[in-house]
C-alpha cells in the first residue's frame, strides 16, 4: 500500500500539539472566564484573580533592569510569547496595537508588555527590534531562565519547548492577554479568540 491519504508523522505530530495546546489554553482560561463572564467585576471578588501577578525582575532591550515597581499606578496588558512564534504572538500584538488605536486618547492610559519565554534565543536587543514592528509602544522584556520561571509561575502561564526536526524547537504557550489594574491586580483577561468588541470593552474598563 502506498499510504496515500494517511496522515504523515510530521502532520500527525503537529495535529497532536495543536490539540494539546487548545486543551491547555481551555484549562488555563476556564476559571477566569467563569468569573469574568458571570458579572464579577475584578480580582477583589476572586481568590484566583488575587493569585495572579506579583513581583518580577526582567531585562529591557537596553539592558536595564525592569521590575513591577516600574508599572506602579499604571494599568497594563501583559502577554507571554517568543519572537519566532509563527502566528499567535504577532496576531495578538497586532490586535493589541489595533485596539489601542481604536480607543483614541484612552489608549495612552495603559501599557502593553510582551515577555519572551524563550531566553535561550531572544536576547534583549531581539525583543526590542521585535516589538518595534507593531507600530505602537510595547515594553519588550526578557531575562534569565530563572527570572522567566519566576514570572510565568506568578502569572500561572504555561509554556513548553516542542522539539522540531534538525534540532530546532518551537514553544507552546498560553495565548491569553492578562489585564492588570493600577494596583497590579488582575482585572480580566482577553482570550486569543475573543470577539473584538468584548476585548475593547475590557480595555476601556481597565483604564476607566
Amino acid at each position: 500500500m502506498s499510504g496515500e491519504g494517511q496522515p504523515q508523522p510530521a502532520e500527525a505530530a503537529r495535529t497532536f500539539r495543536m490539540i494539546l495546546w487548545v486543551a491547555v489554553a481551555l484549562v488555563a482560561c476556564l476559571g477566569l472566564a467563569a468569573w469574568f463572564g458571570s458579572g464579577h467585576k475584578g480580582p477583589e471578588t476572586t481568590d484566583y484573580g488575587n493569585a495572579v501577578g506579583g513581583s518580577f525582575q526582567l531585562v529591557a532591550p537596553d539592558g536595564s533592569t525592569v521590575t513591577e515597581k516600574d508599572f506602579a499606578g499604571e494599568p497594563y496588558a501583559i502577554f507571554f510569547g517568543f519572537t519566532r512564534c509563527p502566528d499567535v504572538c504577532p496576531t495578538t500584538l497586532s490586535r493589541m496595537a489595533r485596539l489601542r488605536q481604536q480607543m483614541g486618547a484612552e489608549g495612552d492610559k495603559f501599557r502593553i508588555i510582551f515577555v519572551s519565554v524563550d531566553p535561550e534565543r531572544d536576547r534583549p536587543a531581539d525583543i526590542g527590534a521585535y516589538v518595534d514592528l507593531f507600530g505602537t509602544p510595547i515594553v519588550g522584556l526578557t531575562g534569565s531562565d530563572h527570572q522567566i520561571t519566576q514570572i510565568v509561575k506568578a502569572w500561572h502561564v504555561f509554556y513548553q519547548k516542542v522539539p522540531q526536526p534538525g534540532g530546532d524547537y518551537t514553544i507552546d504557550h498560553t495565548a491569553s492577554v492578562f489585564l492588570m489594574d493600577r494596583a497590579g491586580k488582575l482585572q480580566s483577561i482577553i482570550d486569543h479568540h475573543e470577539a473584538e468588541a468584548s476585548a475593547l470593552a475590557k480595555l476601556r474598563r481597565l483604564v476607566s
